[in-house]
């Protein structure tokens, strides 16, 4: 399977209709996430394909954004990774030792969940510990199958990055030493608004992450603070274990997070949080709603 080409590409249902249709915005500077908040008309070229694994072409037809979607299906990314403690800064900021090699956790693909305007939900039994905390991060995204790769080849099997909110209950999170029942409740893996070519950006720390609470700046770093790079990640994940396309990433969180703060900053409904990673990807917003 060979890796597609296409700069960015959105996930949509239209507002013409029902159908989720795939295509890159026809204005190539356009933050996806921060226009359909604002309630812009966001113009996409609508391509054959159906999934970004394999989107097709453009098919000279263009629709309005309706309602943005993850760029991936629960369908297509399987058990989602996630690395844990990745930015030097918030290892400080944890008081925690660099680790050796990259910290894995995962999350079950029912974690996945679609940007604003669908709500992510504190899970109802969460709610009386009042520990609902936020996560910005860069998601990789593999685009053919491997397995045992090493890191000079590891970009061959990227199809591209994305944006994620690693939401998290801290609660539960301490009170365990493993971390993916905390941070895998329905929808806590909100991903998007678009995903865009590895050729766009082949040096991903020229990135730049911020988190934003209600329009305040939580979070705010370069991904030259990640201590294990995207080809370091990959292939460590792929010694032994087959990566198949979909795949999701996380890779980590730098410092700013709600449990770092004192008064904590943690989420409640009616809270809004953005992940914005700039150029290209743009802003993922997600709005906060208490399971009822």
């Amino acid at each position: 399977m060979s890796i597609p080409s296409f700069g960015r590409l959105v996930r949509f249902v239209p507002k013409s209709g029902n159908d989720i249709l795939i295509g890159e915005p026809t204005d190539k500077n356009v933050d996806v996430g921060a226009a359909t908040l604002a309630g812009k008309d966001v113009e996409v070229s609508v391509f054959s394909g159906s999934s970004v694994l394999s989107p097709g072409s453009s098919t000279g037809k263009t629709e309005v954004i309706g309602r943005v979607l993850s760029p991936l299906a629960e369908s297509e990314v399987g058990t989602i990774r996630c690395i844990g403690l990745n930015y030097v800064q918030h290892a400080r900021e944890a008081k925690m030792t660099l680790p050796d090699v990259p910290v894995l956790f995962t999350k079950p693909s029912t974690a996945l969940a679609d940007p604003y305007p669908a709500p992510t939900v504190i899970p109802k039994h969460t709610l009386k510990d009042d520990s609902c905390d936020y996560e910005s991060e860069l998601v990789i995204v593999i685009g053919k199958k491997c397995k045992n790769v090493s890191e000079a080849t590891a970009l061959d099997y990227v199809l591209g990055y994305t944006a994620s909110n690693d939401v998290s209950s801290r609660t539960s999170q301490f009170a365990q030493s493993q971390w993916s029942f905390s941070k895998g409740f329905d929808g806590a893996c909100p991903i998007g608004p678009v995903l865009i070519s590895k050729e766009l950006v082949p040096d991903v720390g020229k990135l730049h992450l911020r988190g934003l609470k209600n329009g305040k700046v939580m979070q705010d770093c370069g991904l030259d603070d990640l201590i294990f790079s995207v080809p370091k990640i990959v292939s460590f994940l792929s010694q032994g274990t087959t990566l198949n396309p979909g795949t999701i990433i996380l890779t980590g969180t730098p410092a700013g997070v709600g449990f770092g703060f004192s008064p904590k900053e943690y989420l409640h409904e009616g809270d809004e949080f953005a992940v914005e990673i700039l150029p290209y990807i743009g802003t993922l917003v997600t709005k906060f709603e208490a399971e009822k």
